[in-house]
C-alpha cells in the first residue's frame, strides 16, 4: 500500500476567535496567541523531523501566517507556497462577524448547533446590505480567483466547502502527494473537518 505524506492544520488565532465571532471569509491577522501557537506547532514539526516539499494555503491571512510562521521556525522558509480560495474557510453568510452566545439567544442554541455542525444546512446568505459584503467581494485576492467574483460563494454548508474544495484537491494537491512530495496544508477549521471526511471516507 503507497504511504503519502500530508500534514494538515487549523491556524492559529485570530482576534474574532477570541471574540466567540463567525470570521468565516473576513481577512483576519493571527492574535498574540496566535503567532506563539503557529511558532509552537512549527518547533514540535522541526523536532519530529519533518521536511516539506510544498505548503498549500487559503487566500486569507491567518492561513498564510501560520504557514509563514511555522517554516520559518522550522528554518524552511525556502519551501514553495500555493495559495487558493479553495482551502477558504467555510463561508458563513449573514451569520460573518456576529457573537455565537448572541446568535444564540437571538435564534436558539439549537439551530446555531444546526448551522454550525450539519453537514447540509446552509445559513443565511451574505447580502450587500451586510457591514462586511464590500471588504469581502470588491477584495483584489478574489478577483485572481479561478471563478469569477459573481460565482464566489454567499453562504455554505460544510457539504458546500468540500464541493468546492475538491476541484483543489484532487487537481493539485493529489498529484503532489502521489509524486511523493511532502505536504503541509495550513487551512482553516471548516476546510480541514470537509477535507478530512473526504480523506477518512
Amino acid at each position: 500500500m503507497a504511504k503519502y505524506r500530508l500534514v494538515l492544520l487549523r491556524h492559529g488565532e485570530g482576534a474574532w476567535n477570541k471574540e466567540n465571532r463567525f470570521c468565516s471569509w473576513v481577512d483576519q491577522k493571527l492574535s498574540s496567541d496566535g503567532i506563539k501557537e503557529a511558532q509552537n506547532c512549527g518547533k514540535h514539526l522541526k523536532a519530529l523531523g519533518f521536511e516539506f516539499d510544498l505548503v498549500f494555503t487559503s487566500v486569507l491571512s491567518r492561513s498564510i501566517q501560520t504557514a509563514w510562521l511555522i517554516l520559518e521556525e522550522m528554518g524552511q522558509e525556502w519551501v514553495p507556497i500555493q495559495s487558493s480560495w479553495r482551502l477558504n474557510e467555510r463561508h458563513y453568510g449573514a451569520l460573518i462577524g456576529l457573537n455565537r452566545a448572541e446568535m444564540a439567544l437571538n435564534h436558539g442554541e439549537e439551530q446555531v448547533k444546526i448551522w454550525r455542525r450539519s453537514y447540509d444546512v446552509t445559513p443565511p446568505p451574505i447580502t450587500e446590505s451586510h457591514p462586511y459584503y464590500e471588504e469581502i467581494y470588491n477584495d483584489r485576492r478574489y478577483k485572481c480567483s479561478d471563478v469569477s467574483q459573481d460565482n464566489l460563494p454567499k453562504a455554505e454548508s460544510l457539504k458546500d466547502v468540500l464541493d468546492r474544495l475538491l476541484p483543489y484537491w484532487n487537481e493539485k494537491i493529489v498529484p503532489e502527494l502521489k509524486s511523493g512530495k511532502m505536504i503541509l496544508i495550513s487551512a482553516h477549521g471548516n476546510s480541514s473537518r470537509a477535507l478530512l471526511k473526504h480523506v477518512e471516507g
